[in-house]
């Protein structure tokens, strides 16, 4: 198992016919319907249906029995960024590289109506060849969220990265609140800490309230001046995509690069096999979804789907 959480859990996976390394995400969809987090779940698959960009962990297919939801996603081997950053500060060329490809991701997700609301060190993963991996889009949004005033009013994210206008309650345009975030992630890949502590979190929203944040003396010009345009307390004034991507320290080695993503729909049928809930390894007999256009309905209700097959390791 590689983690888990409240309503899921992450295994490892080996698809035998390819060897390809996967991790799968299983959901037990009694824990959702009992929370009522079904709109949730159906939420975060039409999100990682709509952002499949290099620099964000891919959503392959989807898994649906009577009992659990299985999202079948791209392992990232190299663990949480986080972990890097927890040894010590980024050299700044290095913190740039994942920055670049951090705002690539988030730009990408917000041309195309997608907010991730929870950016952080813990939410981007890095693979074999060192690139950044933006992941779970469970907090995430969709423009056809947005109330009739244009703000989104759902406070989540986690504290430490939350922009102001997130904690003041009084709505928040969620673009210029995930750059904030990607703002104070840069911060902590070139410091090694966060710019807004404090011993309780009032202190700490104060702080964020008020912007009151000092950069460590080794931080050149150029990144100063460009944290300050993210960190700025008034959305308004905030740095947007655009400036950012034209920032003269955002562009040294910077090259925009396009993709092409093809679906594979090759696919072998297996009957729905539930078995034994605590053995996971049924997994190897069980319907996994190659059509993304399926309804959520079916899979939340489990029908037979078509397949390939996949084994836990």
């Amino acid at each position: 198992m590689l983690g888990q959480g409240n309503f899921a859990k992450v295994y490892y996976a080996r698809n035998v016919g390819t060897g390809e390394e996967v991790a799968i995400k299983v959901i037990e969809k009694e824990k959702i319907f009992k929370s009522g987090l079904t709109s949730h779940i159906k939420r975060e698959i039409a999100v990682l249906r709509r952002v499949r960009h290099p620099h964000i962990v891919q959503l392959y297919e989807v898994m649906a029995t009577k009992l659990r939801i299985y999202f079948v996603m791209e392992y990232v081997r190299g663990g949480e960024l986080f972990a890097r950053v927890a040894k010590g500060p980024l050299p700044e060329p290095e913190a740039r590289r994942y920055f670049q490809q951090l705002v690539s991701a988030v730009s990408f997700c917000h041309a195309r109506g997608v907010y991730h609301r929870d950016i952080k060190p813990e939410n981007l993963l890095v693979d074999d060849a060192g690139d950044l991996k933006v992941s779970d889009f469970g907090l995430s949004a969709v423009a056809e969220q947005i109330r009739h005033d244009g703000l989104f009013h759902t406070f989540c994210g986690t504290p430490a990265y939350v922009a102001p206008e997130v904690l003041s309650r009084r709505g928040y345009d969620a673009a210029k609140a995930d750059l904030w975030s990607c703002g104070v992630v840069l911060f902590v890949l070139g410091a090694g800490y966060l710019p807004f502590q404090d011993r309780n979190l009032v202190g700490m929203y104060r702080k964020i309230h008020r912007g009151d944040f000092r950069c460590p003396k080794w931080f050149s010009p150029e990144l100063l001046r460009l944290l300050h345009r993210l960190l700025d307390t008034k959305p308004i004034r905030r740095a947007a995509v655009d400036e950012i991507m034209e920032n003269e320290w955002f562009r040294v080695g910077y090259r925009r690069f396009s993709f092409r993503i093809e679906d594979d729909r090759s696919f072998t049928r297996f009957d729905l096999d539930d078995g034994d809930p605590h053995n996971l390894h049924t997994l190897t007999k069980c319907s996994v979804i190659r059509d993304n256009n399926l309804p959520y309905e079916e899979l939340l209700t489990g029908r037979s789907m078509h397949v390939h097959v996949i084994s836990l390791a």
